[in-house]
């Protein structure tokens, strides 16, 4: 490895080769840019693209697809008021069910307004086509007519699957756009805050873009011809992990390629040596968060699968255009690139007392005690964890509620609260009738409704089954699995019951099964990572256990701040596995920074001398990264879906303590506080009882 590392190290910064490097890019972008702005073509939006592989209200959907080429969705809209509805009321409704009937797919009526038991609303259902293009225009036209003329203290809204479809992919529409403003925005800030220059911050930014533009072709061409899933949630995310990751690598390579300027007259030589000394750590952590992420393709949830494969061939675009187009834009400029502060030959490269080596002084003086303490302050925060108030009803999904929310819960005031959202059944027509029967049965079901749909070779029927109570309820939820095992036992029938509370209930069983079976293999793939890194067995454990540590204290800080700052209802089911791989991953990122430095140091220092170098050397490359990772992970917080809000706070807040905490304070006080024992059972272990290599030769400039 080390070989190749060499080999690969003088392609970007040499003479010749870096313009081989940036014609190679330039092709490549011209060639393969247009296929970039087609990943929406091929994202999957359709209604198992978020549910566990097999689960049975998956299977449901699949079976519904026999039954009609054109599948009915349904929008809902209630009309309603503090007053019994009248006839002004009544012959709104009227008006605007002649209006809708264009709307409804064909075949399809639209029945009558259904009064509540209350006489205070009335409900509409009108049958949408799904698979016509134009659903959103044609719900946005309905609320129109719906809202239009309202007699006053009426209040109209359209809900429905319609209707909350249309909501969440109004998300989603501006999802890609305005993370990546905002994205660009954040980074470019924070590079200019961390260079001080009016230029250097481009280099990182164009070689981000260079990767973004690899990564989508990548995505594209794998979901187009390889059958990888792609959801509209993975892809926003892609771009944010693709500028997280690319700035970090840029911001170590380039933080000890001004190293080596301060040593070598030649930049050439200068870049040629940072890739060699920089190259392994950022491969170790490319690879590590890439096969991290990977690891989500063991989940059975759909969007989770996705999440993490996209994530990962967007971690292994970003190395690629870190350690290739950015080193031969960086050597093609030269060094005024960092003006004003541009380093010159034999000038010291940083001062010789730095905010890092008073913190790095002050560890060593209390090992023990310093990491005592942070393991304290990471457990009270770890506390909230054990709190957590887990899933969210599809009323607190949003952060600002969509009408589609608030047309079920006015439905929910005046109806069964399942009306507007019933479960299905598919049986076979033969035991259709002995199943409505066991169905009607069943306590929390209102009532079981024969739809009249059968596949063209009459084999399947469906069944409607509105229970008493809302379609997100923890009620609604045990009905479902009382009706699940009621029918389930009527012999000959092969019933199946899904819909929305079957999709909620499936997803958070299949959230749990996920847990226990990807944690274990992330943490695996991460301590043999660490061991080939740095060929030891007691200091690979530490690291793992210590970012462990931080993960738990971030999900307790983020649940504070979910409970008693953002006011959310719960956290997602999704949020536990998603935030663990995204922080053991990103977070195990910066200590293999500080560790492969603090390695080297060691070998020509010592190991207690080592450390502290290592912390020194790294502290300010590590905290510019963690910063910038943190704060583009934080753009999520203000995103109006609940579930990518908690994501970004989670990640963010996970970052920062593993920037300022564990990495600054944790990990040195355990390495200096064991001593050589960090190292077993490795050659530094065995060599730390000689003295350090600490020679002219070792301190003259190395060769290339």
């Amino acid at each position: 490895m080390k070989a190749l590392i060499k080999r690969l190290a003088t392609v970007p910064g040499g003479r010749r080769t870096k313009w081989l490097v940036l014609v190679g890019w330039l092709i490549l972008a011209a060639a393969l840019g247009p296929l970039a702005g087609k990943l929406g073509e091929v994202e999957e939006t359709g209604p198992n693209a978020f549910l566990p592989r097999g689960a049975e209200s998956a299977q449901v959907n699949t079976e519904l697809e026999k039954f009609r080429t054109d599948p009915v969705m349904p929008a809902v809209i209630v009309y309603s008021g503090n007053d019994a509805i009248g006839s002004t009321v009544s012959g709104k409704a009227e008006a605007d069910r002649a209006a809708f009937a264009k709307y409804a797919a064909e075949g399809e009526r639209i029945a009558a307004a259904i009064p509540s038991d209350d006489g205070k609303a009335l409900m509409l259902v009108v049958p949408l086509s799904s698979e016509e293009d134009g659903i959103s225009d044609r719900v946005e036209e309905i609320r129109d007519i719906a809202g239009a003329n309202a007699p006053p203290g009426l209040d109209v809204e359209v809900g429905g699957p319609a209707g909350s479809l249309i909501d969440q992919i109004a998300v989603f529409d501006s999802l890609d756009a305005t993370l990546l403003i905002a994205t660009g925005l954040v980074v470019a800030i924070l590079l200019l805050i961390t260079y001080r220059s009016p230029v250097l911050w481009l280099f990182p930014l164009l070689s981000v873009a260079f990767a973004a533009v690899l990564t989508q072709v990548a995505t594209y061409l794998l979901a187009k011809y390889a059958g990888l899933p792609v959801d509209p949630q993975s892809a926003g995310i892609l771009m944010v992990l693709v500028f997280g990751v690319g700035t970090d690598y840029a911001l170590l390579l380039i933080a000890r390629y001004r190293e080596e300027l301060h040593r070598h007259e030649d930049r050439h030589t200068a870049m040629k040596l940072a890739l060699r000394h920089s190259g392994p750590a950022i491969l170790a952590s490319a690879g590590t968060i890439a096969v991290g992420l990977a690891c989500l393709s063991l989940a059975d949830i759909n969007s989770s699968r996705s999440l993490g494969l996209v994530g990962a061939i967007g971690v292994i675009c970003g190395f690629l255009a870190m350690i290739t187009i950015l080193p031969a834009l960086l050597v093609l400029a030269g060094r005024w690139v960092f003006w004003p502060f541009v380093p010159r030959f034999g000038t010291p490269a940083r001062r010789t007392t730095t905010v890092w080596s008073r913190i790095g002084a002050a560890v060593a003086r209390r090992p023990r005690w310093s990491w005592m303490m942070s393991v304290a302050v990471a457990g009270v925060l770890a506390l909230s964890a054990f709190s957590i108030d887990m899933g969210l009803r599809q009323s607190e999904l949003f952060q600002d509620k969509p009408e589609s929310v608030v047309a079920q819960e006015r439905i929910s005031a005046h109806y069964p609260s399942g009306a507007s959202d019933p479960a299905q059944i598919v049986t076979r027509t033969a035991g259709a009738a002995a199943v409505k029967a066991a169905a009607s049965q069943v306590a929390g079901v209102a009532r079981v409704d024969d739809d009249g749909e059968r596949t063209r070779d009459g084999a399947l029927t469906t069944l409607s089954v509105v229970l008493k109570d809302a379609p997100d309820s923890q009620a609604a939820k045990d009905t479902v699995d009382r009706l699940r095992d009621r029918v389930h036992t009527v012999e000959g029938a092969d019933a199946l019951v899904g819909g929305t509370t079957a999709q909620t209930l499936d997803t958070q069983r299949a959230a749990d099964r996920d847990l226990r079976t990807v944690i274990p293999v992330v943490l695996l793939v991460v301590l043999l990572v660490l061991v080939l890194l740095l060929r030891a067995i007691v200091a690979p454990v530490l690291l793992l256990a210590t970012v462990v540590l931080s993960y738990f204290a971030a999900l307790g800080a983020s649940n504070l701040l979910f409970e008693h700052v953002l006011g959310f209802a719960g956290v997602d089911w999704s949020l536990p596995l998603m935030g663990f791989v995204f922080l053991v991953a990103l977070g195990i990122d910066y200590n293999i920074f500080l560790m492969h430095r603090v390695r080297e140091e060691a070998v020509r220092l010592g190991h207690a001398r080592g450390v502290l170098e290592g912390l020194t050397t790294t502290g300010g490359v590590i905290t510019s990264a963690g910063v910038v990772l943190a704060a583009t992970f934080a753009v999520f917080a203000g995103l109006p879906l609940v579930t990518m809000a908690q994501l970004g706070v989670l990640v963010g807040i996970g970052v920062l303590l593993d920037t300022f905490l564990v990495r600054t304070v944790l990990v040195p006080a355990l390495a200096l506080d064991l001593g050589r024992w960090f190292w077993w059972p490795g050659r530094l272990f065995r060599a730390a009882d000689r003295p350090p290599r600490e020679t002219a030769e070792a301190r003259a400039p190395e060769r290339v």
